[in-house]
């Protein structure tokens, strides 16, 4: 079955043992790009970032998660930071 792991993260427990982990993507549905940052002004992502959101690993989206954090706190969105559940 799966539970939430931390941060959000839905853990689901295979067969053989390990936990395998399915990180959220961070896309709230506010898709518009900001043309100066280069950012969606929902998820905080970059094109590139968005594009390859499928077909990134697990480890890999958590470093983009990471990287849109920290650009969360040197530039919160308009009306403040973004919390959710």
């Amino acid at each position: 079955g799966a539970r939430r792991g931390p941060r959000g993260v839905s853990e689901a427990t295979p067969r053989r043992g390990t936990p395998a982990m399915r990180v959220p993507s961070p896309c709230i549905q506010v898709c518009s790009m900001d043309e100066a940052s280069g950012l969606c002004r929902g998820c905080q992502r970059t094109l590139d970032e968005i594009a390859a959101w499928s077909a990134l690993s697990d480890a890999e989206k958590l470093r983009v998660w990471k990287r849109i954090r920290a650009r969360r706190l040197a530039h919160p969105p308009a009306g403040g930071p973004i919390r959710r559940g």
